[in-house]
């Protein structure tokens, strides 16, 4: 029995009771159940009935007491005590708390799934880094969290389109081929231009694929760099997010935008709306009426469109495309956005509380031998994609970036990171599922084969650390569903480890397989189905995660 499973169970004992006129109040839409700390106050916990005392005109703990009985009355509960001011705990039958191991091995990749955010059709956008080099250690963070969102998102029940937004429009674009002339032509970068390996890297490809481009007029060139340059520099990103195992459904090109007409299509839309205006000779968005600090300016008086009036753009695109919610993800330095963005629906019509949301990203830093890692030998100043996958691998850096809030700051200590030992989060998650992978081999090896569904005893499965394992399996699919709805996919990587911790427990106190001439009974067959349904479940989250589920180790 799962906690949703009880959660339902719960639920309609409290209708019963209602019904009966037990209890004088309105059926509650949804009942909380919890695993309590303590695990003397038994499986579960639920605070119903301080959730009913007051629209029931009772003291909280008459409500538990009318309660109570009913709760016994649910098939699989063993005992049923109030404590304190009126929580009611709940404790299961040794076999129906078992039988969430067979569920768990019957479901395999489903497990955890659920519908908490059903036909939700959300555009996430993440990374959308300038196409001007090589992804730094802020846009990794990004590529490993929004990657993993999706995954979890999708497994919530929403419609996902991932999207990386190609900022190939204006002056920085223009630096960036006046960057790859230079280096081509053996000169200095010029001011404010794009230093580093990397830039006379695509200059000398570019002079190979485009034979008599030196040739050219210097105007003429400084054309073929940009268009040519862009095209080495964004598929040079796609490489290294194809490796790095995050993958876009969208592509999609500012300079779209302002070739199609869709700046000056959005512009018109917004000033329907009512929130556009004129003064001094400049177009603007009057988005201080939902909380922006300043309005902004569209169209300057000398003819020329902001990057504010693209964001607006893109924003109704989103929108026309069918997002019901557009997810921003922005790196630490976008604060100033948040408002501005959400200013932007609000002048379309949206709701700023629902259509869009605005994540930042905080600081990354790498950390070897107790000294910060600063530099890069591509890029000079700064730590770029591959320099992280170089010193840590895919596996280590997308689960590290992953299991932290994204509102936090974090250090990466590559050589904790590197290490085969339990500081290492990411191995010590995957050791677990290994070490269950050792013993189903160490099993068939034996000519052990796992019994059957109907060979499954679940009733075997009652020492304490077969409780504790049991109950955290079981709060997968709600982990699943929080992490989700509160687009936090660090609470996946928190969990797993939980599980490896409770698992490795297990595994010191229970012996799994018979030593020696002991024979096969059939707890042997109960405990390699849970070994099953924990790997079963480190692999689902693991692969939300993007990271790999190995077998050996």
């Amino acid at each position: 029995m799962t906690p949703a499973d009880l959660s339902q169970a719960v639920q309609a004992a409290v209708s019963a009771a209602i019904e009966a006129g037990e209890l004088t109040v309105a059926v509650p839409e949804h009942v909380t159940i919890e695993r309590p700390k303590n695990r003397d106050h038994g499986d579960y916990a639920t605070n119903v009935a301080l959730q009913l005392a007051k629209p029931a005109g009772k003291p909280p703990r008459a409500v538990a007491e009318a309660l109570a009985g009913r709760f016994r009355e649910i098939a699989g509960v063993s005992k049923v005590d109030i404590a304190g001011p009126g929580f009611l705990n709940i404790t299961l039958e040794d076999a129906t708390r078992g039988e969430l191991a067979r569920s768990i091995v019957v479901a395999g990749p489903a497990y955890g799934r659920n519908d908490a955010l059903k036909g939700l059709k959300i555009n996430l956008e993440f990374v959308s880094a300038n196409p001007t080099g090589p992804i730094h250690i802020g846009g990794v963070r990004w590529a490993a969290v929004g990657d993993s969102l999706a995954r979890v998102l999708k497994a919530t029940g929403a419609e996902v389109t991932t999207e990386y937004y190609l900022n190939d429009a204006g002056v920085q674009i223009g630096k960036f081929a006046a960057s790859l002339q230079a280096a081509a032509n053996g000169r200095p970068a010029p001011e404010d231009g794009y230093v580093g390996e990397y830039i006379v890297d695509i200059a000398k490809v570019l002079v190979e694929n485009v034979p008599g481009v030196l040739d050219l007029p210097e105007d003429e060139q400084v054309q073929v760099f940009r268009t040519e340059g862009l095209n080495l520099m964004v598929a040079e990103i796609k490489r290294s997010m194809d490796e790095f195992g995050t993958h876009f459904d969208t592509w999609f090109s500012e300079k779209t935008l302002h070739d199609s007409g869709a700046v000056e299509k959005s512009i018109e839309r917004l000033r329907e709306q009512g929130h556009v205006f004129d003064q001094e000779g400049a177009i603007w968005l009057r988005t201080t009426d939902f909380g922006d600090d300043k309005d902004r300016v569209l169209i300057k008086a000398d003819g020329e469109t902001t990057y504010f009036a693209a964001d607006a753009a893109y924003y109704l695109s989103k929108r026309d495309r069918g997002s019901e919610v557009s997810v921003y993800m922005l790196g630490a330095d976008h604060h100033g956005y948040v408002n501005r963005l959400k200013a932007i629906a609000a002048c379309a019509g949206d709701d700023m509380d629902k259509n869009i949301e605005v994540m930042i990203g905080q600081f990354v830093k790498m950390v070897r031998d107790g000294q910060e890692v600063r530099m890069s030998k591509r890029a000079g100043n700064i730590i770029t994609i591959d320099d992280v996958v170089e010193w840590i691998g895919v596996d280590a850096a997308r689960y590290s970036l992953v299991r932290y809030p994204t509102d936090s700051t974090i250090t990466l200590d590559i050589n904790v990171l590197t290490s085969q030992t339990n500081e290492n989060p990411v191995f010590y998650v995957q050791y677990a599922h290994a070490r269950m992978c050792s013993v189903q081999r160490n099993a068939e090896q034996k000519g052990i084969a796992k019994a059957s569904a109907e060979g499954f005893k679940p009733e075997l499965l009652s020492t304490e650390w077969e409780r504790a394992l049991l109950g955290q399996l079981g709060e997968f699919p709600r982990v699943l569903a929080q992490a989700g709805q509160y687009r936090e996919p660090h609470h996946v990587a928190r969990y797993l480890e939980e599980v490896a911790g409770d698992y490795h427990r297990f595994y010191d106190n229970c012996q799994i397989l018979p030593k020696g001439d002991e024979e096969v009974t059939d707890l042997t067959h109960a405990r390699l189905w849970l070994a099953d349904a924990t790997r079963t479940v480190i692999a689902n989250g693991l692969t939300l995660l993007g990271v790999s589920t190995p077998e050996r180790m």
